[in-house]
């Protein structure tokens, strides 16, 4: 993630980043963080990471395992290249309030502080990805490398939203 001042953190939710071109009419390729591609025109525009660009996606659909999109004003590989890399946000205040106490806003959990089931600290949550098989939780403890963690209740068995924690359950041999 790009730095951002931590109220920008929290205002910008990552919807996808382009992440390559297609064709020379300046098609971009997208990698989607949502679970409905829909919402990529339904709330448009998208913006930058620092909310200064904005871009309407005008033609969306499936090619493969990404998206392809036409975007407002880019007509050739060249600016179509150009934007390689960049990441696509919506504003916070698009998204409906979540009621479901086991349901979260990945962008919500990047930060927390990751404690143990006594409450010693373990690091802190650097990402969530998923890879294809769930959620996963990747883990900075406060020494070595990191690593990654499903997104259940058997290994994160609380979220403490208001604290800004999430308590973890290693499964055994995990961290040996």
């Amino acid at each position: 993630m790009a730095p951002l001042e931590e109220a920008q953190k929290t205002s910008l939710i990552c919807m996808a980043e382009i992440v390559g071109v297609h064709g020379i009419k300046g098609v971009v390729k997208l990698k989607l963080f949502g679970d409905n591609p829909a919402a990529l025109t339904d709330y448009a525009p998208l913006c930058d990471a620092q909310n200064k660009r904005s871009y309407k996606i005008t033609h969306l659909h499936a090619h493969g395992n990404t998206l392809l999109a036409e975007l407002e004003g880019v007509s050739d590989r060249t600016a179509a290249e150009k934007l390689r890399g960049t990441k696509l946000y919506l504003p916070r205040e698009h998204f409906p309030e979540i009621k479901d106490d086991k349901t979260f806003y990945h962008a919500d959990l990047i930060g927390m502080a990751a404690v143990d089931t006594a409450g010693a600290p373990m690091g802190k949550v650097v990402t969530v990805a998923n890879f294809g098989a769930g959620d996963l939780l990747e883990i900075k403890p406060l020494k070595g490398a990191s690593y990654y963690l499903p997104f259940t209740d058997a290994c994160v068995p609380k979220v403490d939203l208001p604290a800004r924690k999430v308590t973890i359950a290693p499964p055994p041999g995990l961290l040996e």
